[in-house]
């Protein structure tokens, strides 16, 4: 199948765009580190729509252009549509907002979650004059650049399955030795504060219920001294690095119970149904270590019951078997 070069092209840029945030953001020392990341993020979301835009509606171009009216010859405007020309007389694309209202208006299924990452985005973008590049805010936008590289990587999985993410490394560095009292300690422009009202808000209107898609994610890093060895060693890679959770982290890492999974996937699949597959599907689930966790009701008791309790990257699982 011959696929378009001006949607491949938009695909690809979209990619590296996000790569290229991904890679100054993770430069040790970059002054510009957060704006930076915003204005190239943006760019690749803005790409990545209009991408979609034109393959719904079969590569026509000026799906993609802002439209006006055509001027008669006796200087009113016609009914018919042209594209807007910049000061190059090249035509003029649509903006990030207006390719979100151009994929709604095509029944395009967009999470509210994602869209308001997103204008948080676009707001640290907006007003990156009035931001000192400290360590004022560098948390909450990490906590935003996480999700929106997970949002980025979920919406490319939907609507190009064969392009091959696993190739490029999409993660963000870690903060490094955290101190808490940062935040509390900073001294705040007006414009810093600003900003953060608007985030944390932006945050308080996450969709619970929206597994897929997420506003920020948070960032939560302890450093415990231990002289015994309790806690349960993890691995979820060959390569990886081993990480010991105690009952405490379990309980955070693996909140899900069996019938809350079965109550959630009768919202979140359209064909989902408790019978001997989806059993048969949980069985194998349990078996991994990353999707679940085998406690003990009572630690201290070495006949108690033991109850599964799984992770919520259980969904990325069932989603190969059913239908949302």
């Amino acid at each position: 199948m011959k696929i378009n070069k001006t949607y491949q092209s938009l695909l690809d840029k979209s990619i590296n765009s996000m790569l290229s945030a991904i890679e100054i953001y993770n430069k040790p020392d970059f002054k510009y580190r957060e704006e930076t990341f915003a204005i190239l993020t943006i760019n690749s979301w803005e790409l990545l729509f209009k991408a979609r835009i034109l393959k719904l509606s079969k590569y026509n171009m000026k799906s993609i252009y802002q439209l006006e009216a055509k001027k008669k010859k006796n200087g009113e405007k016609s009914k018919l549509m042209q594209p807007k020309l910049n000061r190059a007389k090249n035509p003029m694309t649509i903006s990030l907002a207006e390719s979100i209202y151009r994929l709604r208006a095509k029944n395009e299924t967009l999470s509210l979650n994602l869209i308001k990452s997103l204008f948080a985005l676009i707001e640290l973008r907006d007003n990156a004059i009035h931001f000192h590049n400290d360590s004022e805010i560098e948390k909450e936008i990490q906590e935003l650049g996480f999700a929106c590289i997970k949002n980025f990587m979920e919406l490319i999985k939907k609507w190009e399955p064969k392009v091959n993410l696993s190739n490029y490394n999409f993660y963000l560095m870690p903060l490094a030795y955290v101190d808490s009292k940062i935040e509390a300690n900073a001294i705040l422009t007006d414009e810093v504060k600003n900003y953060l009202n608007y985030l944390k808000k932006k945050v308080s209107e996450t969709d619970g219920e929206d597994l897929d898609f997420s506003v920020a994610i948070g960032i939560d890093i302890n450093f415990k001294k231990n002289t015994t060895l309790e806690g349960i060693g993890m691995r979820y890679d060959s390569d990886g690095v081993p990480i010991n959770l105690s009952e405490e982290d379990i309980t955070k890492k693996y909140p899900l119970t069996y019938n809350e999974i079965v109550q959630k996937s009768r919202k979140r699949y359209k064909d989902f149904k408790q019978n001997s597959d989806f059993h048969s599907i949980m069985r194998e689930i349990k078996k991994e270590d990353k999707f679940a966790h085998n406690r003990k009701l009572d630690p201290k008791s070495s006949k108690s019951q033991i109850k599964t309790f799984f992770n919520p990257n259980v969904w990325q699982e069932l989603d190969k078997h059913y239908s949302k």
